[in-house]
């Protein structure tokens, strides 16, 4: 019985890992997206525009990783007592937009801002369970 408990904790933790990473690359992915928003919204022009967009496109590959990974850890805290599943509130509503323009600019910059807390908020939440997890062995 112990031998099972531990290799369902293991593999909640290994799924915990796998979304951190996921999570961990799109907040880099998206500071990187905000910091070259900040340069075209006063003025970079189109290259800054398009290395925005490049980072903003790889970060939202990420968000569907962490996702997914997000799902896998779910599904993997259900085989342990004491926890049902994870939720993570809200988890990144992140999407393209492709337009440009000052206001524009301005906007995909909140939405930058928006996806990196929330992104913050989730490796936050999965890192305090993992922890709780690894407490556990």
């Amino acid at each position: 019985m112990y031998d099972i408990r531990t290799r369902e904790i293991q593999e909640a933790i290994q799924a915990a890992d796998v979304a951190l990473d996921h999570l961990e690359r799109a907040k880099r992915s998206l500071s990187s997206a905000g910091n070259w928003g900040l340069f075209d919204t006063l003025g970079g022009g189109f290259i800054s525009g398009l290395i925005k967009h490049s980072k903003m496109s790889t970060a939202e590959d990420e968000i569907n990783m962490a996702k997914e990974a997000l799902a896998r850890f779910s599904k993997e805290l259900r085989d342990i007592d004491g926890y049902s599943s994870v939720h993570i509130n809200g988890f990144l509503t992140f999407g393209d937009l492709f337009c440009d323009g000052f206001l524009m600019d301005v906007i995909v910059q909140s939405q930058i801002g928006k996806a990196k807390k929330e992104c913050e908020n989730a490796i936050k939440q999965v890192s305090r369970i993992r922890n709780e997890l690894q407490r556990m062995l």
